[in-house]
């Protein structure tokens, strides 16, 4: 679909840039990748095949709501993706880096093998080890899970990596953990790690640090959280991304002490998006919100074309999808 002719102050541009699952530049293999560009007025503008996996697109500028974009990429074997919204200008390139996934990937913890853990991540190492009786028996469970559960490993790794980006008016939440719960415990609404969440004890203190957080725009408080969360007494989603935000869901009569601290329990998840409509004018993700779970693969790709989009460190956890 050709774009109309317009006089050099009429137009924008916008740089595409496509990645796989394993966040490099997507690989000339990838048969019919389709590129489609919606511009605010939802008028589509251009839908093409091309080849590569970067590319430079002129756009009309309208001055107006027309200029808010969505640009969304497909091919061959592997899962849509998109962004909105784009907002372009006269005067400077706006860059889009989206991600393809493989329909049939599967997750490789080559840099999250147990040994990884201790020496690149300290700090998640002594939660994930906590409580456990030794050394061994910590790395005998955590390796349970990445062979039996690979879904809970990689979200407990998407939800670690973006709680460590988070910025508290004193450290981050990941600071605060104390010990993961790995057994369900269904009279008080506790569950092992899953694909969508896990839950641990933190320090109390991250309470009010995310409530200091949500009085400078940061999180934002979520009404009757008990409603989706049995059990819970209070909640803040965060608000940096239009996509895929850290969730803390607090259970404050849940208490113990550990290591001198008085802990309370805590439920972190991450959502798809902060609107619904986003989800259904973009078309990614098929069957997203069918299912009664967040799927972590989705996370992966969400938070890191979120990430890229907002200039941030970029969302590394330590394994891939292939």
């Amino acid at each position: 679909m050709a774009t109309p002719s317009m006089s050099p102050g009429d137009t924008a541009t916008i740089v595409l840039n496509i990645f796989d699952g394993t966040r490099q530049p997507i690989g000339a293999g990838v048969k019919n990748l389709l590129i489609r560009i919606i511009d605010g007025n939802q008028k589509q503008l251009f839908s093409s095949f091309r080849n590569g996996s970067s590319f430079s697109f002129h756009v009309p500028f309208y001055d107006n709501f027309g200029d808010r974009y969505t640009l969304i990429a497909s091919a061959d074997g592997h899962k849509q993706a998109g962004f909105t919204p784009i907002n372009v200008s006269r005067t400077l390139p706006q860059a889009l880096d989206l991600m393809l996934l493989p329909n049939d990937g599967t997750f490789r913890f080559a840099n999250a093998t147990w040994s990884d853990v201790e020496t690149t991540y300290p700090e998640i190492h002594s939660i994930l080890a906590s409580g456990a009786a030794a050394e061994a028996d910590a790395q005998t469970r955590y390796e349970d899970l990445m062979e039996n559960n690979p879904s809970a490993l990689a979200c407990l790794w998407n939800l670690m990596t973006a709680m460590s980006d988070i910025d508290l008016p004193s450290g981050n939440p990941v600071k605060y953990l104390k010990r993961l719960i790995w057994q369900d415990i269904p009279d008080r609404n506790i569950a092992a790690p899953a694909a969508d969440r896990f839950y641990a004890y933190a320090d109390k203190a991250l309470v009010s640090q995310v409530k200091l957080a949500a009085q400078q725009g940061e999180f934002a408080p979520e009404l009757d959280p008990h409603l989706f969360h049995k059990g819970a007494t209070s909640s803040y989603k965060q608000t940096q991304f239009g996509e895929a935000n850290v969730q803390l869901t607090f259970h404050e009569d849940d208490t113990q002490t550990i290591e001198g601290t008085d802990c309370v329990v805590v439920e972190p998840d991450i959502d798809y998006y902060k609107d619904l409509a986003a989800h259904t004018l973009l078309e990614v993700i098929a069957n997203a919100l069918t299912g009664s779970l967040t799927n972590p693969k989705d996370v992966y790709v969400l938070r890191w074309i979120a990430g890229r989009r907002a200039g941030v460190p970029e969302f590394d956890p330590p394994y891939t999808i292939e």
